[in-house]
């Protein structure tokens, strides 16, 4: 028997404006929206709550915090998964394309690490395969080009694995997120506690592992990304030749460009930008980079990620809302933005036909509480 759920008397985050409506699940899609206040027999009166679709997060790291709760804990990941995907079902993420690193670097003891993406993918999408998670899986092969093993990682994985995103990520010393090698400094120093002169090592061995094979891993991962049938990302792209370079490629979005400059070249690629929804809610770049509100203001954000925080994603997206004076369009960073930026065309925005992935929204202030998750008509949260 086919479930049907009405959500009425809400308001109706549609692509282009809010109404005061009533939205049909069934079988999986939307099937009917209705302008209007009343609430039909049997239907989910939610009092003028915000109904939108389900948010679709393109780049989270919060696996990661799962996995390793605390430093050398390897939790079990089965229970890591599940917990991951119970928490962004939680603050309304319906479509998560998981950030996998590929690309190790394993001759360095002290600062070296390990391969890991294959061995959790597979237990990613068995989970996936046997129902139990909530919301839509996808991965997300974050190519590390300043690496030893990229190749032959990515050689690991093919079309079958539901691979929707590969994103070139260039960590070499001095340029990119790590232009600035004071702050690097302060990072690794204080993380591994190097000194001065170990340190000075490490800048110098990244960098030759960067001009002896960095080109070869860039074109492998282009490459990869075409044999998945994956979408292709940059990543950290800070200067406008640097873009032209992604453009090249043909990257369709780009990860937390650090520079206006960068911004601007995107756009003027016909490339997405997209920012981190911690930066907004923070008001600036933890790390030094460009505010991702001054990039708003400047007509030149498209996308937001919640990054390393779940909950930042459905509060950026209102923030947006509120700066622009127009909720749709916020909204639509979170959703109908993402969804197309990653290929996306049954999801991501209120219409009739689409998949049933939707929430229910109390605004609070500048924020939101989740009061209803509903992947493919289906309550998940």
């Amino acid at each position: 028997m086919t479930t049907e759920t009405i959500l009425a008397n809400a308001e109706l985050v549609l692509p282009h404006e809010v109404i005061r409506g009533s939205l049909r699940l069934s079988g999986g899609h939307i099937r009917d929206i209705a302008a209007g206040a009343s609430v039909p027999p049997g239907a989910i009166d939610c009092d003028g709550d915000l109904v939108m679709p389900g948010l679709i997060e393109l780049h989270t790291d919060t696996l990661e915090r799962h996995i390793q709760p605390r430093p050398k804990v390897d939790w079990p990941h089965a229970a890591a998964i599940i917990a991951h995907d119970a928490e962004l079902a939680s603050v309304g993420i319906t479509t998560v394309f998981d950030a996998l690193r590929v690309g190790s670097v394993v001759s360095n003891t002290k600062l070296g690490y390990g391969e890991y993406a294959r061995a959790l993918a597979d237990e990613i999408l068995d989970l996936r395969a046997q129902g139990a998670l909530r919301v839509s899986h996808f991965l997300h092969l974050r190519a590390e080009l300043c690496s030893e093993t990229l190749i032959e990682e990515l050689a690991k994985f093919g079309a079958a694995d539901r691979i929707g995103i590969v994103s070139l990520m260039d960590h070499t010393p001095g340029q990119r997120q790590f232009s600035d090698l004071t702050q690097l400094r302060n990072y690794v120093t204080g993380k591994y506690g190097l000194s001065e002169a170990e340190f000075a090592l490490h800048i110098e061995g990244r960098r030759a592992l960067s001009a002896r094979i960095g080109g070869a891993h860039e074109a492998a991962a282009v490459a990869a990304a075409r044999r998945y049938g994956a979408v292709l990302a940059s990543h950290d792209d800070t200067t406008a030749p640097q873009v032209a370079v992604s453009a090249g490629h043909g990257v369709r979005f780009a990860e937390f460009p650090t520079t206006e400059t960068a911004a601007a070249a995107c756009r003027a690629h016909g490339i997405q930008v997209m920012m981190g929804a911690p930066n907004l809610i923070r008001g600036g770049s933890h790390s030094g980079n460009v505010a991702a509100e001054t990039l708003a203001g400047a007509g030149l954000l498209d996308i937001l990620s919640s990054d390393y925080v779940p909950s930042a994603l459905l509060s950026g997206g209102l923030m947006l809302g509120d700066l622009w004076g127009d909720l749709a369009r916020g909204i639509a960073t979170v959703t109908a933005a993402p969804a197309a930026a990653a290929g996306l065309t049954d999801r991501g925005r209120l219409e009739v036909g689409a998949r049933a992935d939707v929430i229910r929204v109390t605004r609070i202030g500048r924020a939101g509480a989740v009061r209803g998750v509903w992947v493919e008509g289906q309550r998940a949260g």
